[in-house]
């Protein structure tokens, strides 16, 4: 592929990762910030520009930097996403009562929850 096709997938899996992100801060059964990852990620291949405005954003800037950076979880966001991934596993068991199927989303959340947890809390401190 020529670098100008390249340049064109990458910003529109930038938008549309955006989009969705955006989507997902309004609807309660979307996440926003794996597509917001998703779309610094490719900001960062296609345009500069895009990703610092991902960066600067006055509601999901901070924890974005600090994820591009460090790594970094905030704990008031690892308690939401560990309470909310949680709350799905008993979602799922009302919804579909299948062992099997409960069994592999609980392993599966568990495994997502011991990667959060593995993750530092804030930015080192400089010193």
């Amino acid at each position: 592929m020529t670098p100008k096709v390249l340049h064109w997938i990458y910003l529109s899996i930038g938008w549309l990762s955006t989009g969705l992100g955006v989507i997902g801060a309004f609807l309660p059964v979307m996440p926003t910030t794996p597509f917001l990852l998703v779309a610094l990620w490719a900001f960062g291949k296609s345009s500069p520009r895009l990703q610092q405005w991902l960066f600067d954003h006055p509601r999901f800037g901070k924890s974005l930097r600090d994820w591009h950076q460090h790594g970094a979880i905030r704990k008031d966001i690892k308690l939401l996403a560990i309470s909310a991934m949680f709350v799905s596993v008993a979602i799922v068991y009302w919804v579909t009562g299948s062992v099997i199927t409960i069994s592999i989303h609980a392993s599966i959340v568990t495994l997502v929850a011991m990667f959060i947890l593995s993750r530092p809390s804030a930015a080192p401190e400089l010193s």
